[in-house]
């Protein structure tokens, strides 16, 4: 029985919402283990194509919770950094999970919770949304979430926002790249399926394996290795079933296998 988030299933894409309405879906020690739960589980699910992440009730994530934070105030060293280790995997799950990610942002995005937007591969936003990188108000650094803040934002814009603890708003956020599309609230739906329709013509094993290549790709430098794994890369995707279908499909001139079971 799930206590923070509920997973909703439409057709074969998986919604993950943050089920905390009444603390602004602050998350918890509880909310950061159903997270990596869930998104191990439906990693591997064959039959999930693509995962939302969104947010019941005015906010996508207030942070983190103050109980859960009353309580790691009396944490020792050791215990807070297994805690915090329960976070960061939360994140790194997130950020690997084999499937096109969308986080469907709106209400205010604070602390972790940028982490969270950060950590997909799509983020979408109302243009309501506020942000913030909260931390050092209060005397703490983004360090968990830092890796993916910067990723999405870039440093220098990092180096403001994580520094001034200043919020900025959705068309700040699209400026800087954290999100890609600012909507209405009412459009914000339609949106995020506008997406996952570009999703489900791609092949699930190519999504994969593009995924792995942009970080591959991003955590190297451009020499002979790195050009000499690109080759073995596109290489074993071409003499992949899925590759070899995509293939078929183009120069048949047909939907390939994956887009026609879709439409059923």
């Amino acid at each position: 029985m799930l206590k923070t988030i509920e997973i909703e299933r439409q057709s074969n894409v998986a919604w993950i919402w943050l089920n905390r309405p009444d603390v602004r879906n602050a998350f918890n020690d509880v909310m950061i283990r159903e997270l990596t739960e869930a998104f191990v589980i439906l990693g591997e699910d064959s039959s999930v194509k693509v995962v939302v992440l969104a947010g019941h009730g005015v906010s996508f994530c207030a942070g983190a919770d103050l109980n859960w934070m009353k309580r790691m105030s009396q944490y020792t060293f050791e215990e807070n950094r297994s805690d915090a280790g329960n976070l960061a995997k939360m994140l790194d799950t997130l950020y690997r999970l084999p499937k096109p990610t969308i986080a469907r942002v709106s209400g205010h995005v604070f602390a972790g919770g940028m982490g969270l937007v950060s950590a997909c591969d799509i983020a979408i936003a109302s243009k309501e949304t506020q942000f913030c990188l909260s931390e050092v108000r209060i005397g703490l650094i983004p360090a968990t979430i830092g890796p993916y803040i910067m990723s999405a934002m870039g440093v220098r814009a990092a180096r403001r926002y994580m520094m001034t603890a200043e919020r900025f708003t959705a068309e700040d956020a699209y400026r800087l790249g954290l999100v890609h599309e600012i909507v209405d609230a009412k459009a914000l739906d339609e949106m995020v399926n506008t997406f996952v329709k570009h999703f489900k013509q791609g092949g699930s094993e190519a999504h994969r394996e593009t995924k792995a290549l942009i970080e591959t790709i991003d955590e190297s430098s451009l020499d002979q290795a790195l050009i000499d794994e690109t080759a073995v890369r596109i290489a074993r995707v071409r003499a992949s079933s899925e590759g070899q279908e995509g293939i078929r499909s183009f120069l048949e001139k047909r939907k390939p296998n994956w887009v026609r079971k879709n439409e059923h």
